[in-house]
């Protein structure tokens, strides 16, 4: 059973959002599953073939740009779901990194991602950081981790997932666990990480739901703002982290991987644009979609569904092709690649 011990298990005690050892959601919302569990289950598993592409996605590399400047100061690559490498004011950083082919513990228990990695770990370039959001398995992949592991640069996560890290050989002097609205600033000064509030969950077992914490996130140089959302559900304290911090020069948000039956805890591409206003609009990029099969939607309705409600709102959307680096203030829009396949 995975428990925390020693300085971590103090740390999470003294956290307002842990209660008996578990941490909570500022409400005190539980992730749940509203209707019938069983149809769902089925329909996940032996559901509708729209959930994947009908072809192979177009991937591009990025290293031949990798190796040039960034003019605005801020580029960034969609790696695919949350993986992204964002290069801001002269900052490297790995999101989220899942470079596996499944994003469950076992194959057989999932399906294979929709598209091979735009780049390869050793093909990256020099990195500053690599910011983990929470624990689950789309998020933080255990292979993958081992391999960067090795490249020994800092690890920014959210309280208590230092415990996983640890386990799959990642030395604890890199990694930096935080509590929400905590800030860690690199050894540089150049950026800084703020653990934000998210309406989530954790856990990657039977036994160990919600033993770590859960968190958005703001990135922060002395000229740009970030915001990246990790896994949550529509929730005030997205207002309050747009007032508190904002406004933010790009907000990566999740709109995949949502339901009805599970609304309360991923926002979906309606609740991504509510959430992409409250936190003060800007350019916003969606993420957390077109690689794993994670829900009961066509693979491509997320990302539809927010570009047909960004039409009638006037918000500014970015979406780039999978291992292209764009440079949002030079990008006029939305681009819809995936409607080739």
């Amino acid at each position: 059973m995975f428990t925390l011990t020693g300085l971590r298990l103090e740390r999470a005690r003294a956290s307002k959002q842990s209660r008996n050892e578990r941490f909570r959601n500022t409400t005190g919302l539980m992730p749940s599953i509203k209707g019938s569990s069983l149809a769902i289950m089925g329909d996940f598993f032996f559901g509708g073939k729209k959930r994947v592409p009908g072809a192979p996605l177009p991937v591009e590399s990025p290293l031949a740009t990798w190796a040039t400047p960034v003019s605005s100061g801020l580029r960034v690559t969609w790696l695919g779901h949350s993986t992204l490498l964002l290069e801001c004011d002269g900052v490297r950083v790995l999101t989220d990194p899942v470079f596996g082919d499944y994003a469950s513990p076992v194959s057989f228990a999932g399906r294979k991602r929709f598209h091979p990695v735009p780049a390869t770990i050793a093909q990256l370039p020099a990195l500053n950081a690599v910011l983990l959001s929470h624990d689950h398995y789309d998020h933080l992949c255990r292979s993958t981790m081992r391999e960067v592991a090795t490249l020994r640069v800092p690890i920014i996560t959210s309280l208590g997932v230092g415990a996983r890290l640890e386990k799959f050989g990642v030395d604890p002097l890199v990694i930096t666990e935080l509590d929400w609205w905590e800030e860690h600033t690199l050894p540089d000064g150049a950026m800084s990480f703020t653990a934000t509030p998210a309406q989530h969950f954790s856990g990657r077992g039977l036994n160990d739901r919600n033993a770590t914490l859960w968190s958005s996130w703001v990135i922060t140089t002395a000229n740009r703002r970030l915001f990246f959302s990790g896994d949550t559900g529509l929730t005030d304290e997205l207002a309050v982290i747009g007032e508190r911090i904002g406004p933010f020069d790009l907000a990566m948000i999740e709109i995949g991987a949502s339901n009805p039956a599970w609304a309360d805890i991923h926002l979906g591409p309606v609740n991504a644009l509510r959430a992409f206003e409250m936190l003060g609009g800007g350019t916003m990029l969606p993420i957390h979609w077109g690689t794993f099969d994670l829900a009961l939607h066509p693979w491509d309705e997320p990302v539809e569904t927010l570009l047909a409600l960004a039409e009638r709102s006037g918000a500014r959307i970015v979406t780039p092709r999978l291992g292209r680096p764009i440079e949002p203030a030079h990008v006029e829009g939305a681009t819809r690649w995936w409607r080739g396949v």
